[in-house]
């Protein structure tokens, strides 16, 4: 749908302004990002990335049909030409910016398509009763005209839309779906105005514009469909602040805009503000409104060492943060484009989508030329011969056809949206309904990944003080539990002479003579117990003598039993492989009832195992967090990873949850499972429509009106299978978000334990 706005440039830009807005991604790849408003259906997104893909260079091009964005892949060295070719298909295109998905150009026009149409088929119809009553010929004429007038404005105005699209898909020497569109109001248009002229009895004037009407209200709330899932996206950006202010080399102070911001630089946040990029606390102490990263409505204290993200906000004191990455590759940046990817997959039912559209403009218009021939023959009546050519024309629209993927895949992406959980593309959500074996990572998945200290009210206050300020030296996971747990009693606070951390083994204080240590029961007690009277685990000793022992526990994720019994009564068979000790695997996997679990995996073995399911006729579905489960996530059919995995393993998996409960992985195969079968649905809805309807209209018992008509409830009706999704009241809940009863496992000791 070639909507040219004015905004898009035809030539559009300069290979020097596309280099210099391009942004590297890795592998020695760069990746492009044009706006291309002519895109509307599945036979532009076909063209485009045939096209596009096919340029020297190139690794990879999507199209994305809500956002009207290509997105383009290629290796460094020689940029292709991207823009040329899109203009040689007939596309105009521009640099994508953010401000982009704030105006809305097309939706104006579709709205004033719809009014346009909508008006002038309501006046015809009026006109046309008195026709069908019975008026006599110079009453039938003067109507006749006076629709044609009516008509005509209409069809300039409103079905602009479709004979733009249709002359740039001619004139590029290509087909899509708006050139039967086009051709058929016309000839619709044409016939009336020779019945007219000659005096005739039967006008389709009515016709024509109705079915304008009808396509247009479509396509409105296709476009409108497309908004309401853009409408997340938009609303994390606005999450985004304008920028930041910054502490410069000579302790000055400089607000820079985001995209200026580079990881290193230390920012000021005030109260109030949002966190700009991702970044640690270095100064400060302050509590801030997570949700948007965990989904928890509780704020979180933060303090120097806290790691923050971008899009948190800050509720009480101000800040000093390091940044640690640009915005561009931060958090809110990275769930930005995964929520933009989430309609852009190429997924099977999609491109058998796209395949249809392809076949469907050469086929309609040679069933329509054969019904012409056939009539033509067999009655010597060419009037009748193309009244009934223009009602196949018209009847046969693929509008439902090309709907059937997209909606759904628009509905589901928007519901996973809602509960927290971000899809990459259409063809995850298929995997994911196929998967019929799960294996988990254990820590960070299974569990939170976070130790907490479970015997604090059986440690004095002085003591876990004492320990508190001791472990502050110190950044590992029980140093960090320690320190929590001190916070939480208060108790007054020590100084020491000096502290060193013993990395594998431990802290030693020192203040007055007196040495402290925390760590290893073996190391701290080495100068008074005998070798190999030590006993296990972490302890706090002063001067020989100890003080106190810490047990340590980590608790399940919310809401992970319930998810492992959704998943076993979807008929998923279920297992751990993680890189933990026997004993703690054997601790979660008994309290969650999984009878098989690997132990001491390396990524290595995660990922030959992964391979070994899928040799064996598999298709599972990888659910794990840190950096070992990588390219475990990345081979698995289908992966999932929370919001607070590695880097690197939310960009393997193919599905990212937000919020702390396990509920999320039942609850988006549950949603995939149910858009499979509405597509499904849609696409029997709308083969068996022109199964119907083809045999009628070449049979010569329907006008060019009750074409028109029966073609635009067709596509109503995909649409408002699609939307069934969106009020399903049988889908899980993400609820069950109360915390397990803690695992009570054994613990390696403080210091060189195994991740």
């Amino acid at each position: 749908m070639a909507l040219e706005t004015g905004q898009a440039r035809e030539a559009g830009p300069r290979s020097e302004e596309v280099l210099l807005a391009s942004r590297p991604v890795g592998d020695g790849l760069l990746q492009t990002d044009l706006s291309v408003p002519g895109i509307h259906c599945g036979a532009c997104i076909q063209a485009i990335e045939s096209a596009i893909g096919k340029l020297d260079g190139v690794a990879s091009a999507r199209v994305n049909l809500s956002t009207k964005r290509v997105s383009v892949k290629w290796r460094e060295g020689a940029l292709p030409p991207l823009v040329p070719t899109l203009n040689r298909l007939g596309y105009a295109a521009h640099l994508y910016e953010s401000g982009d998905d704030d105006r809305d150009p097309v939706l104006s026009e579709l709205i004033r398509a719809v009014a346009i149409a909508g008006f002038a088929a309501g006046n015809i119809m009026l006109l046309s009763v008195s026709v069908w009553s019975g008026a006599e010929e110079a009453t039938r004429d003067l109507f006749h005209w006076l629709s044609a007038l009516i008509a005509l404005p209409a069809l300039f105005f409103a079905g602009g839309i479709f004979f733009r699209s249709a002359w740039s898909a001619l004139s590029h020497g290509r087909m899509n779906m708006d050139v039967p569109i086009a051709l058929g109001v016309a000839l619709a248009y044409g016939l009336s105005l020779y019945e007219t002229i000659n005096s005739g009895q039967h006008a389709y004037f009515d016709a024509s514009v109705s079915l304008l009407f009808f396509l247009l209200i479509g396509r409105t709330l296709d476009h409108v469909m497309r908004e309401r899932a853009r409408t997340a996206v938009s609303g994390l950006a606005r999450l985004a602040p304008r920028g930041a202010m910054v502490i410069s080399q000579d302790g000055g102070r400089d607000y820079l805009p985001l995209r200026e911001i580079e990881p290193g630089m230390k920012l000021i946040i005030a109260a109030g503000e949002r966190i700009p990029v991702d970044g640690t606390v270095l100064r400060g102490h302050s509590a801030l409104d997570c949700s948007m990263a965990t989904g928890e409505s509780d704020p979180q204290d933060v303090g120097p060492g806290t790691d923050i993200r971008a899009g948190m906000l800050n509720l009480t004191q101000p800040l000093v943060v390091r940044a640690a990455a640009a915005a561009d590759q931060s958090f809110l940046a990275e769930m930005l484009r995964l929520m933009e990817a989430a309609e852009g997959g190429r997924a099977r039912y999609r491109r058998l989508a796209d395949r249809a559209s392809a076949l469907y403009a050469p086929v309609v218009h040679l069933t329509a030329l054969l019904t012409f021939a056939g009539w033509l023959l067999a009655t010597g009546d060419w009037h009748r011969a193309i009244t009934i050519a223009i009602a196949v024309l018209i009847i046969t629209c693929p509008c439902a056809l090309g709907l059937a993927v997209p909606i759904v895949q628009v509905v589901a992406a928007r519901r996973l949206f809602e509960n927290g959980i971000m899809v990459k593309d259409g063809a995850a959500m298929e995997r994911l309904a196929e998967a019929d074996h799960a294996v988990f990572d254990k820590t960070g998945t299974l569990t939170l990944g976070v130790p907490h200290l479970r015997n604090a009210n059986q440690l004095g206050t002085t003591t876990l003080a004492l320990a508190g300020a001791i472990a502050m030296h110190s950044h590992h996971p029980f140093s960090r539990a320690i320190v929590r747990a001190a916070d939480q009693v208060g108790g007054r606070s020590f100084h020491f002479d000096s502290v060193r951390e013993l990395p594998g083994l431990g802290i030693e204080a020192q203040a007055d003579g007196t040495v402290w240590r925390l760590g290893r029961a073996k190391w701290a007690l080495e100068d008074t117990c005998p070798e190999g009277a030590a006993p296990g685990g972490t302890v706090l000793v002063q001067n020989g003598r100890t003080l106190a022992e810490f047990r340590f526990e980590d608790q399940l994720r919310p809401g992970a039993a319930a998810a492992l019994r959704h998943l076993g009564e979807q008929g998923l068979g279920m297992e751990i492989v993680s890189g933990d000790s026997q004993a703690q695997v054997d601790a979660v996997a008994d309290r969650l009832n999984i009878p098989t679990r690997a132990a001491g995996s390396l990524p290595g073995e995660k990922l030959a195992h992964l391979e070994a399911l899928a040799a064996n006729g598999h298709r599972a579905l990888m659910v794990g967090d840190g950096l070992n489960d990588a390219p475990a996530l990345a081979a698995a059919h289908v992966s999932m990873a929370p919001a607070t995995a590695a880097d690197i393993g939310r960009n393997a998996a193919d599905f990212v949850f937000l919020r702390d409960s396990l509920m999320a992985v039942p609850l988006a195969r549950d949603i995939a499972v149910r858009a499979g079968r509405l597509i499904r649905q849609n696409f029997a809805l709308a083969i068996g429509y022109n199964l119907l309807a083809v045999p009628i209209a070449v049979s010569g018992h329907v006008t060019p009106l009750v074409a028109a008509i029966a073609m635009s409830l067709s596509s109503l009706i995909v649409i408002g299978n699609a939307l069934r999704l969106r009020a399903d009241k049988e889908l899980l809940a993400t609820g069950d978000t109360r915390p397990e009863a803690p695992e009570n496992t054994p613990t390696p000791p403080l210091m060189g334990a195994a991740a």
